[in-house]
């Protein structure tokens, strides 16, 4: 993971709301949630929902899916593996 990518999954993940997002799909697991769910999980209004989902989808932690008429998200857990070594090869020595 370059140093650019890092600061961008970072800078993700340093909002409220798009934290909480990301936890919750890390503990659905690869299957993710559809919208609707997370929405209803967080308290969040639509709108907001799809303004943090994609600043995750632009930093490479959330991936989508479009099953009939519902999109669903999970969390990209090869990209947060790689931040999590980036972190700990490049940080915490």
């Amino acid at each position: 993971m370059e140093i650019k990518t890092t600061v961008i999954a970072l800078s993700a993940l340093a909002q409220e709301t798009r934290l909480r997002i990301f936890r919750l799909l890390v503990e659905q697991g690869p299957q993710g949630l559809h919208a609707g769910a997370i929405s209803e999980a967080l308290a969040l209004p639509p709108a907001t929902l799809s303004f943090h989902v994609a600043h995750l989808a632009r930093s490479g932690l959330v991936s989508s899916r479009q099953e009939g008429r519902f999109i669903f998200y999970a969390a990209s857990f090869t990209a947060m593996d790689e931040l999590i070594a980036y972190l700990t090869d490049n940080c915490c020595q």
